[in-house]
């Protein structure tokens, strides 16, 4: 929607605020909804970005609760979504006087967060990989020892995975050396 001009032609440069009239709650709305996707797109899950934002632009702390009415989801995934952001140091437990939930209030240490949640996420992966491509390698070599020999199939299979192996030896080297003392 383009603005007038003081002699009435429309300036195509010029474009209104989408957010003129708008609420602040429905553009925490917006906000939430945006927090949901980029976490998705990133491999953390919607709900998690959804309540982190929830809470981080929320006056009040936030219970359980309060989030699966805010949000319209389940206790079980405020629950887990909660726990995963309390772990990367996203969300911290505080006390409310003569209340025995549980509230959350955000913390607005982003790099903190991201670094805890990327070393958590990325570390975890590689570990899981490593430890598939450490039984396959020992399967490969276990039925070679059986056969007393390696089919030609086989053996261009074990070189393969030795390419992967020592690939994955490196990148674990750099991710536990130099990637993870960088997001410190």
């Amino acid at each position: 929607m383009g603005r007038k001009r003081k002699n009435g032609e429309a300036n195509e440069t010029m474009v209104l605020d989408e957010t003129e009239g708008v609420s602040s709650e429905e553009l925490v709305q917006r906000i939430i909804q945006a927090a949901g996707h980029t976490s998705q797109s990133l491999g953390i899950g919607r709900v998690t970005g959804q309540i982190y934002a929830h809470v981080y632009f929320s006056i009040e702390p936030q219970s359980l609760d309060d989030l699966t009415k805010g949000l319209g989801i389940s206790k079980g995934s405020a629950s887990m979504g909660v726990r995963q952001l309390e772990q990367w140091g996203g969300l911290e437990k505080i006390w409310v006087k003569g209340d025995r939930k549980d509230y959350y209030r955000s913390r607005d240490t982003f790099g903190k967060i991201i670094k805890n949640a990327i070393v958590d996420l990325i570390g975890k992966r590689m570990e899981i990989s490593s430890a598939l491509l450490g039984d396959v390698e020992k399967e490969l070599s276990a039925s070679g020892k059986k056969n007393a020999d390696l089919t030609e199939e086989q053996e261009f299979v074990r070189q393969k995975l030795r390419g992967i192996l020592d690939f994955q030896k490196k990148s674990e080297t750099i991710w536990d050396g130099f990637i993870v003392k960088m997001l410190k």
